[in-house]
């Protein structure tokens, strides 16, 4: 690709590096219907062939039914966007699509040149009379654009195929393949230095399954379900996980190797070029994938490695619900609330004992973490270790023995200070490290009698690290000075509660450690006191 974006001044013919000669007119293109079904993205570690560390773990999905494009958009059909303003006319172009746009002032895919003599086509090493019949090549921003104009041209949801959607047509339309010569296409230099009519190679009514030019996707790559970063290319997939880089699928003229096998899962930029087209798509059914979400905040990686990260230490959340369970009655199992549940780990782990689990937290950007995990049963999260360097994570409910519960918990953003009347009825509450992070905590302990049932256990978990921006000291649980006294935060939680609510004689402590980079780490204590109804208030 580098060498076709050279001048030909620069460049030299090579009788074995020469283009396809066959040209003509373009097949018309048509929708094939695809019936849906399930399909697995990824490939377990003991598939047979050599892959890349982003092509490990897998995930399933269920895919409606569709119609796919019969051939590879060519430079025929492609032809029409171009003279009638496709490039001119921003309502087609997505704002990235526009930018680029703009900032490039295209008029026509790159490789087009338009001479007196009518369009040419620059291949590696040549300029040619155009080709109608070959694949266009374009970069995703231009296939996205097209099919965006395709779709009011014929009143049909046009768009690209998602991964996903891309492999479950190949497999339906080739059944067993799993090499790269198992199925006719033009791969591995073996036709020509070049692309070739998009009707030459054919299975079962569609051209180019494999082959010619690579086809863009909808997908961004992200890693999967189980993925492991390779120890000895530390950096080929995990820069790549931002949102930005979108998947290619299929192999081109020139792919060799793993390059067009059913499970490579390489990706660009949206507005890079490589020997790539793509073919469309249209569906009752709208993209409903998420994009990749890498945390790279540094405070919520620190929580999301604290709840998830696999270190030498106990977990602090399984170990504060642990400790709740044991004094919890056997009969009370039907709703907890977690106050504070940060990136999520407590709650889960409370669902293997409770039917419905609630957990709640202040911020909307912790609490995704955890919304993630439960729709997705992954998240992934980057920590920094020295300096630049940084490390790559990922971490699954399965690893934790964790699936299956997750459509028990519910999280949600919410203001403790302030709980609607709805959240009550709780057999067990914890409060996990938030009472410092509140700006009225004693009004929000307050409360909390009228949300535990009648033989519930109310647990709470502080270190008493009191911030002033946050809660001013007048405000604070204990901390302070009354009447010349020292007041320390446990008699001042005990005054708060103590009028409605009884503190069990067990005490506890536990440690927390947050990361910090690789040599240096946070430690925490928090002080843990369990509570009861007083009888004379329930």
């Amino acid at each position: 690709m580098l060498i076709r974006q050279l001048p030909l001044a620069h460049l030299c013919c090579h009788p074995l590096w020469t283009a396809e000669q066959q040209c003509g007119q373009a097949p018309d293109n048509t929708l094939l219907d695809v019936t849906g079904g399930s399909v697995t993205v990824g490939r377990p570690l003991e598939h047979p062939y050599y892959g890349w560390d982003c092509e490990y773990g897998q995930q399933q999905h269920r895919i409606s039914p569709f119609k796919m494009s019969r051939y590879l958009v060519s430079n025929e059909e492609f032809r029409p966007f171009v003279e009638q303003g496709g490039y001119k006319e921003q309502q087609w172009w997505t704002d990235e699509g526009w930018r680029w746009c703009q900032y490039e002032q295209a008029m026509m895919p790159r490789f087009w040149r338009k001479k007196d003599r009518g369009y040419q086509l620059r291949t590696m090493l040549a300029e040619q009379p155009m080709p109608w019949n070959w694949p266009v090549e374009v970069n995703y921003l231009e296939a996205k654009a097209f099919c965006n104009w395709k779709a009011v041209q014929s009143a049909q949801p046009v768009r690209l195929p998602s991964e996903a959607e891309w492999l479950h047509w190949h497999d339906l339309v080739n059944p067993g393949y799993s090499r790269a010569g198992d199925t006719p296409g033009n791969i591995n230099l073996a036709q020509a230095a070049s692309s070739c009519p998009v009707d030459r190679f054919t299975c079962n009514g569609f051209g180019d399954v494999i082959g010619n030019v690579w086809q863009w996707t909808e997908t961004a790559v992200d890693s999967l379900p189980g993925f492991r970063i390779h120890p000895y290319y530390d950096d080929f997939s995990t820069p790549t996980f931002d949102g930005q880089h979108n998947i290619i699928k299929g192999g081109s003229w020139i792919s060799t190797g793993n390059e067009a096998t059913r499970e490579a899962r390489y990706a660009f930029r949206r507005h890079f070029y490589q020997h790539a087209g793509f073919r469309y798509m249209t569906s009752d059914q709208p993209m409903t994938e998420l994009p990749p979400s890498k945390e790279t905040d540094p405070t919520i990686a620190r929580l999301c490695h604290d709840h998830y990260g696999s270190s030498h230490h106990d977990n602090f959340m399984q170990q504060l619900v642990e400790l709740a369970i044991r004094h919890l009655g056997p009969t009370l199992r039907q709703r907890a609330l977690q106050v504070g549940c940060e990136a999520g780990r407590g709650s889960f782990e409370l669902a293997r004992y409770f039917d419905q689990v609630i957990g709640i937290d202040l911020s909307a950007n912790i609490i995704r973490r955890a919304v993630e995990m439960a729709e997705q049963g992954h998240i992934s999260y980057q920590l920094v270790e020295e300096g630049e360097l940084i490390s790559q994570h990922q971490a699954t409910l399965a690893q934790f023995n964790l699936t299956g519960i997750a459509e028990k918990v519910s999280f949600l953003q919410a203001d403790p200070c302030n709980l609607k009347p709805l959240y009550h009825g709780y057999d067990l509450i914890i409060v996990s490290q938030i009472l410092e992070r509140l700006y009225d905590p004693g009004k929000f302990l307050r409360t909390l009698s009228q949300r535990l049932n009648p033989q519930g256990l109310l647990v709470i978990a502080t270190s008493y690290d009191w911030n002033d921006a946050i809660t001013s000291p007048q405000q604070r649980i204990g901390g302070q000075r009354i009447d010349g006294e020292p007041v320390c935060g446990a008699k001042a939680l005990k005054d708060a509660l103590q009028a409605t609510m009884v503190q069990h004689p067990h005490h506890y402590s536990l440690e927390r450690k947050l990361h910090r980079h690789r040599y240096s780490a946070l430690w925490q204590q928090s002080d843990i006191t369990l509570w009861g109804h007083r009888e004379d208030s329930v």
